[in-house]
This record gives structure tokens, sequence and C-alpha cells, in this order.
């Protein structure tokens, strides 16, 4: 493993946390000896684009709540981070504010009766748009990762979507699994 990568795993993430903990990112990357952070750009309803429409169940265009974060990594911009919920989710709460959350968003849906038994994530290649490209202080020639996560409650409907937007040179995604 290079120096600049990070190896990702997804369990972190998408787990409620227990009292008194912090968010995923920050315990995580402490573990490691490294200092990870985040700055919310934005946080409201928008109307829903179409990919997340169809992973979140709503029509294209219905309003959605969305925070859009950049996730850092010891001080450099490592991840785009757009986190959709429906308005019935999250209109009202604290996950359609500016404010850091406690424990994390996952951690504060189970606190409003949301619990995610389900995940799905998808993941493609792709070369930046220039905003990207900006943010996450990559070259014209390197490619970023996009990763959506769909996370599903016990009737099977959708109560959050990540599309999160990283520089491939400096990820690794690791997906370990339970058999039996």
């Amino acid at each position: 493993m290079s120096v600049g990568e990070w190896v990702s795993t997804s369990m972190p993430y998408v787990a409620a946390r227990g009292a008194g903990q912090g968010d995923a990112w920050s315990a995580k990357t402490a573990a490691r000896g490294r200092r990870g952070g985040q700055r919310i750009v934005y946080a409201g309803e928008v109307p829903a684009p179409a990919d997340v429409a169809e992973l979140l169940g709503v029509a294209e265009g219905e309003a959605v709540v969305v925070r859009r974060r950049v996730m850092y990594l010891d001080e450099e911009p490592c991840e785009l981070t757009d986190t959709y919920y429906p308005v019935s989710v999250a209109r009202g709460t604290r996950l359609a504010g500016t404010a850091k959350i406690p424990g994390g968003a996952v951690t504060l849906l189970a606190q409003l009766g949301h619990m995610g038994v389900q995940v799905r994530e998808d993941v493609t290649a792709r070369m930046p748009t220039p905003e990207e490209r900006q943010a996450l202080r990559t070259g014209p020639d390197e490619p970023v990762l996009r990763l959506s996560r769909v996370t599903l409650d016990a009737d099977g409907r959708s109560i959050q979507v990540d599309m999160m937007t990283m520089p491939a040179h400096r990820q690794r995604l690791r997906y370990e699994m339970r058999i039996g």
C-alpha cells in the first residue's frame, strides 16, 4: 500500500454507534494514527436527481434532503459525499441541518426509528467533473471512483442513499463478507 492510499471498508458507516461514540470516520482514522474530518458544505431540501430518485424509490425531481460533505484525511480532501434521505425521514431533523450529528447520521436514523438492515453498493470509475477535480485537488488525468450506497429498512424501503466520489489512486475498497 502506498503512503497516500487509504483502505476503506463500509461496515463502520452502516451500523449505529453506541452512546458517547463519535462518528465512524473520525474513529476509524484515529485508530490508524491519522486525522479525519469533514466539512458540511450544504444541507437541505433539493430535487432528487434521477440516479438518487431511483435508489430512494421517489420520482425524479421530488424533494429529498441532502447533506453534502467534503471528507478530509490529514487535512487533505479525500472524498466528496452527498447523502440523501426521503423527506418523510429527514425533514425537520438534524439530518437537514449543517451541524455535526453526535454519533453520526446512521445513529440518528436509528434513534428516529429508521434502522437499516440491508445495504447495496455499486462502484464505478470515471473521470471527475471540473468541480470534483478542484475540490479533491486531483490532476486532469486522474480518475475517480464513484460509490453509491443505498440503505434499506426491514420493509425494504430506502432510508438513505450515499453518493461518494474519491480519487481512485488514493483508495482501495475492501469488502469482507461472512459466509453461512
